[in-house]
């Protein structure tokens, strides 16, 4: 580590200190840490996307969408299901997922746009 990207000293401020540790709910830092947990898997970050396109799609569709098993597609959905960020619903003997909620897809749009950004400046 280069000495010059670190304190030289050791002190901080306080009242700074102690206004941001107070708000920082230790539950709401896991919660957000199984979120990324979750999404970083990159079969479930495609599945996330594809949801984020189309209403809803079923596990079929979602299978040949991220190219492997409806077995496997079945997994990745009950995960993003127990995270709470899909829901699902059966007809006849189809089970069809869709996103749980409009924040998912802002998550999702904000980090595409983010990343475009990124690649056009270079970093």
């Amino acid at each position: 580590m280069m000495k010059s990207d670190r304190c030289e000293i050791y002190c901080y401020n306080e009242e700074t200190v102690n206004r941001v540790k107070n708000n920082i709910n230790s539950e709401d830092i896991t919660g957000i840490v199984k979120l990324f947990k979750i999404m970083a898997d990159e079969n479930r970050a495609k599945i996330i996307f594809a949801l984020s396109q189309e209403k809803e799609l079923c596990v079929c569709d979602v299978a040949n969408i991220i190219d492997t098993s409806v077995a496997t597609a079945s997994h990745h959905l009950r995960s993003l299901r127990k995270m709470g960020l899909a829901t699902y619903r059966k007809q006849g003997k189809l089970a069809f997922y869709s996103l749980e909620s409009e924040s998912m897809v802002q998550l999702l749009v904000q980090s595409f746009t983010r990343k475009e950004g990124v690649m056009a400046n270079g970093r």
